[in-house]
């Protein structure tokens, strides 16, 4: 099995987010995907298999904790394997997923943008002593979409803000997501915590940005934004969004490929 190491939302290596990339000629059993994802012990190990229509692809992402139902660096680390060495002529691609539906991946020039579902149906919810207790501080707003974003007030906090795993993990939502409007060159600034997929941080997280972005497009009024995920790694994004879509635009860099030699079943 061919295996690919890719630093998404970046333009060179050791910032951004890994993620592994697995072209396969057909679906193992997902124990064996759930496996490599733990020995790989990325966010997201992400998993290809070629379709039978043209430029087309099935995807599916596992984290060391479980597979989840829509990821984004690991798409755009897909995307960025696929164009580089399957696809090289193609300008656009489809993944098919189990749980987002078609997923358009198209190339622009360096860039790589993804067409995504939008969390435009997130909700208000109670600040409550919980979240209090998770960041040190009571966020000022606090919304729900798959993940939970809590709001703070400047992009310092951001930035400085030591998580608090435990005290996250007992929060709701898959994801627990910070974030501040930016005060310079960024639009917004967050980070996300996974500690209920086995990820204490993520390093940058597209997904998460299918809700940060109509929280901040709604706020701002801006009909574009420059996000970034401000961990150790840092990452940077454009989104915007469309109707109920999002589009998320990045870069991604090759770090190293593999082939996984190991002999199945373990």
């Amino acid at each position: 099995m061919r295996q690919y190491i890719i630093d998404a939302f970046t333009d060179k290596v050791f910032s951004g987010n890994q993620a592994a990339v697995c072209v396969m000629d057909r679906w193992p059993e997902d124990s064996l995907m759930q496996s490599i994802a733990i020995e790989n012990n990325f966010s997201e190990t992400a998993f290809l298999v070629k379709g039978y229509e043209k430029e087309t692809y099935a995807l599916r992402w596992f984290t060391p904790g479980g597979e989840v139902d829509l990821c984004g660096h690991a798409t755009l680390a897909s995307a960025f394997v696929v164009f580089s060495f399957y696809e090289k002529e193609a300008g656009k691609l489809v993944f098919k997923t189990r749980w987002s539906g078609n997923l358009i991946v198209s190339r622009k020039g360096a860039f790589i943008e993804m067409d995504f579902p939008a969390y435009n149906n997130y909700r208000h919810v109670p600040v409550t002593d919980k979240m209090e207790e998770a960041l040190g501080f009571r966020p000022l707003d606090a919304v729900m979409g798959r993940d939970l974003l809590m709001v703070v007030p400047d992009e310092d906090f951001v930035r400085e803000y030591v998580p608090r795993i435990d005290a996250l993990k007992e929060l709701d939502g898959l994801l627990q997501c910070i974030t501040a409007e930016g005060k310079g060159e960024y639009d917004c600034v967050s980070r996300c915590f996974g500690p209920k997929l086995s990820i204490p941080e993520d390093p940058v997280t597209g997904s998460a940005h299918c809700l940060i972005t109509p929280y901040w497009q709604d706020r701002t009024g801006k009909k574009e934004l420059l996000a970034l995920q401000a961990s150790a790694r840092k990452g940077v994004m454009r989104t915007r969004r469309t109707g109920d879509r999002v589009i998320l635009s990045g870069q991604a860099a090759l770090f190293s490929i593999a082939d996984i030699v190991a002999k199945f079943p373990v």
